[in-house]
């Protein structure tokens, strides 16, 4: 458990992060895309008995900047490069899968996640992940706001906008694979967008909503992973019912205000009609 929570707090602070870069960059499929592609490295790595984790990284991390390389030249739209690694990546997982007569313990852990059996070297792998994309992106922090918000003005001002994209995929990437043992290839989606689409109900400014976010990720994932440890249940999908059930009531509240402020705006106006 203690492994657990303080491997579930590093990663959903990190997804909260990028996530955040990704949805305001309307990629918000990115994550998805990139968790399929590395299920069919997953699937590569129990296919020729390497490590899975390693295989998946490599083949995300090549088809993050492959893709990328291929916008470019072909001017293709984001949703349809994320289409294509989606997928290609599930494709060759499903042709590999047969080929080694089905799903196999490994892989269906991996598919919907088992940070309750998360290992100490497994811990300081993904803390180490998760310092080193949180470090990166601090440091070019203000040169990806830019290009997040005029990709445009940003070519014209002088930045090497590509380079910075090359970058950002690969943090991107670094970051799905690091989330895989919290919540499954299947729920790394849900961990990336759900808590930065909750914080922008609030409507407030970029670091603030990147706070918001950050909080309600890893709310999520350490009361997630306390009652699925307490009630037997599926980590993975725990976590991402108790986000979306976040959202939801996010969305309550800030309906339930409008409403508030609406009648209120309505009997002023009306104690004023009566006085006039």
């Amino acid at each position: 458990m203690q492994h657990a929570l303080i491997s579930g707090a590093a990663i959903s602070l990190v997804c909260s992060v990028v996530g955040l870069f990704l949805v305001l960059r309307r990629h918000s499929l990115f994550g998805d895309a990139m968790s399929h592609v590395a299920f069919g490295g997953i699937a590569i790595g129990l296919f020729t008995k390497v490590y899975p984790i390693w295989t998946a990284f490599i083949v995300s991390v090549l088809a993050a900047i492959g893709i990328t390389k291929l916008r470019e030249f072909t001017k293709i739209p984001a949703d349809s490069a994320v289409a294509l690694l989606l997928s290609s990546g599930l494709a060759v997982g499903v042709v590999l899968i047969s080929l080694s007569n089905g799903f196999t313990l490994d892989l269906y852990s991996f598919l919907f996640g088992s940070i309750l059996l998360i290992s100490i070297q497994d811990m300081v792998t993904s803390i180490a992940l998760c310092a080193a994309v949180l470090i990166v992106i601090s440091i070019v922090y203000r040169k990806l706001m830019y290009i997040t918000f005029d990709e445009e003005q940003a070519k014209v001002s002088g930045l090497d906008v590509g380079k910075l994209n090359y970058l950002f995929v690969v943090l991107a990437s670094i970051t799905v694979i690091t989330s895989i043992r919290l919540v499954g290839v299947l729920l790394i989606s849900s961990l990336i967008v759900i808590p930065n689409i909750t914080a922008m109900m609030f409507g407030k400014g970029f670091k603030k909503t990147a706070l918001i976010s950050a909080l309600v990720g890893v709310f999520s994932v350490l009361s997630g992973i306390t009652i699925s440890y307490v009630t037997n249940l599926a980590p993975g999908g725990t976590i991402v019912l108790i986000s979306i059930g976040t959202f939801l009531a996010t969305v309550a509240s800030k309906y339930s205000m409008m409403l508030i402020k609406g009648k209120g705006e309505k009997l002023v106006t009306s104690m004023v009609d009566q006085k006039q």
